[in-house]
């Protein structure tokens, strides 16, 4: 028996033009998203850790969120990648990190 569905498509596909089903559809996953970012922050605030590289990365990116502006997962994604070009002479793991640490000099 073949399933003829495609894994990646939506259970309920929209209809096109349907900006209120866009909200219908997204609001409630997206929420509980927004809700684990903020529970994370507080505790690595809890546990003193906030300062982290990559928890100052995400408080920078949340900014993006509200401010306006379009094409929000792109800037988010590039403010937390490596901006470099050059290639390390000795990798640091930094790919599996998820934010961008700057090398320390």
């Amino acid at each position: 028996m073949s399933n003829s569905r495609d894994s990646r498509s939506p259970v309920s596909p929209l209809p096109p033009g349907s900006g209120a089903a866009v909200v219908d559809t997204g609001f409630i996953p997206v929420r509980a998203k927004l809700l684990e970012v903020a529970a994370f922050l507080d505790r690595v605030e809890r546990h003193e850790v906030a300062d982290d590289f990559r928890c100052e990365a995400l408080r920078e990116a949340a900014q993006v969120l509200v401010d306006g502006r379009p094409e929000r997962a792109r800037r988010i994604l590039e403010k937390l990648s490596d901006p470099t070009s050059e290639p390390e002479a000795i990798s640091s793991g930094k790919a599996a990190l998820g934010a961008w640490r700057p090398v320390k000099k």
